[in-house]
């Protein structure tokens, strides 16, 4: 199976690079430090190396997209070091003769059930406000691994979508997912009927996520608009989630949102926590927005969510502003009490040659009254260099305060640098 995907892989390389005229992509390099304690009281001071290319090479519509990752440490080495993770890997055609679009390969998957990514193929047709998307394929192994997964039977993915945008102003969309798991098997220690301790192969049954879910907007710009979703589950036959959220925003300055959601647990099919008796929720939330001057924003919202047999409330205020914003949430009843506030700010000078940034967080919360209450604050100061368009150099502090990690400081560095390159 792994030599099929090689293969295939070497097709679409070379079928690239011999049509493509364009190479575009950007590349970066970061390290990130912290301080690991175990149970014995000692730490480990690691130096996480992360070196991650995104790569697109190609002609008009047609095209090689990747997207890989290389991490380690050089610190403190760890077992799997280092790992090269591939996210994506796929030949992309657009718009051929302007109603097909395929996509084969490892690529991303966006869904509202199970999205991630897959190896597979993506066939999308496209005419006159009518859209339609079908795709299959496998999971993809552990940690993104440069290979295809055993046993595509129980570790598949097949769905589709239909989407109408020929009535103006309106959506539709009716979209079909099945998404099958299969866990490792693994050996454990277990008694025989004489007590004597023996090994013990555990077989997990295949877990599975199948639905159906249907989606309705409508939008006067200006206005106001409307958005619903509606997800099925087709193993439980039952509502998994529905989902309304709207703004009115006509009168000037001034915006109305409003959000509301019914939502279960979302379980496997197979799995031993559909035996457990779970309870759904049901939220809803309104707020209010007013904007200054064109400069700045502040609003408020208030949201209330009911449980099984309990309540809870949040509310939030707050004023955001072109050079940051300030931020402050409460959360009391039945979800246990929480008060927080954020500031983050960011400013560029020197026409985005310097751009300092700054964030702080303060969190005071207990799970009931009879509980003690416990604190985190986190800081971050940060400075973005960028002496050219195409090249930039990232540097941030972090500290983190709490009753685990007792000031806990990180640093983190980055490097960026964009590409873009047109063949003659």
């Amino acid at each position: 199976m792994n030599r099929i995907l090689l293969f295939l892989f070497s097709i679409i390389i070379y079928s690239s690079i011999s049509l493509s005229q364009s190479m575009n992509g950007r590349f970066s390099s970061s390290i990130y430090t912290f301080e690991r304690i175990d149970t014995a009281g000692s730490s480990k001071t690691h130096a996480r190396t992360f070196q991650m290319l995104n790569f697109n090479i190609g002609k008009d519509n047609v095209w090689l997209r990747t997207y890989l990752n290389l991490e380690g440490d050089i610190a403190e080495k760890l077992v799997y070091d280092p790992r090269l993770r591939f996210y994506n890997l796929y030949f992309d055609v657009k718009d051929l003769w302007n109603v097909i679009s395929l996509k084969l390969g490892r690529q991303p998957l966006f869904n509202s059930i199970a999205g991630g990514l897959f190896d597979g193929g993506t066939l999308g047709l496209n005419y006159a406000g009518y859209r339609l998307k079908v795709y299959y394929g496998g999971n993809v192994p552990a940690y993104q691994k440069f290979e295809l997964i055993d046993n595509w039977n129980d570790n598949y993915i097949l769905g589709g979508e239909f989407t109408v945008l020929a009535l103006q102003d309106w959506r539709f969309a009716l979209k079909y997912i099945d998404k099958n798991f299969s866990n490792q098997s693994y050996t454990a220690k277990r008694f025989d009927p004489n007590y004597n301790t023996i090994d013990v192969l555990i077989e997990n049954k295949s877990h599975q996520y199948k639905f159906v879910s249907g989606e309705v907007s409508y939008d006067m710009p200006d206005v106001f608009y409307v958005n619903s979703r509606y997800d099925y589950d087709l193993n439980f036959s039952t509502t998994s989630r529905f989902e309304l959220s709207g703004r009115y925003e006509e009168v000037d300055d001034l915006g109305i949102s409003v959000y509301y959601n019914y939502r279960e647990p979302k379980i496997r099919y197979n799995s031993i926590f559909a035996v457990f008796d779970y309870g759904n929720t049901w939220e809803i939330e309104g707020g209010l927005d007013y904007r200054i001057e064109d400069f700045y924003t502040v609003f408020g919202k208030f949201a209330n969510v009911s449980y099984k047999n309990e309540t809870s409330q949040r509310v939030s205020l707050g004023i955001s502003s072109p050079w940051g914003s300030v931020t402050g949430r409460k959360s009391f009843g039945y979800a246990g009490e929480m008060d927080a506030i954020s500031i983050y700010g960011a400013q560029s000078f020197l026409n985005g040659l310097i751009t300092p940034s700054f964030g702080f967080s303060f969190t005071r919360y207990r799970l009931s009254k009879d509980d003690p209450h416990n604190e985190l604050i986190s800081l971050l100061a940060g400075l973005n260099y960028r002496p050219v368009r195409i090249l930039s150099f990232d540097v941030q502090g972090q500290y983190l305060n709490n009753k685990i990690y007792k000031n806990d400081w990180r640093l983190f560095f980055k490097l960026n640098f964009w590409f873009n390159t047109i063949f003659e």
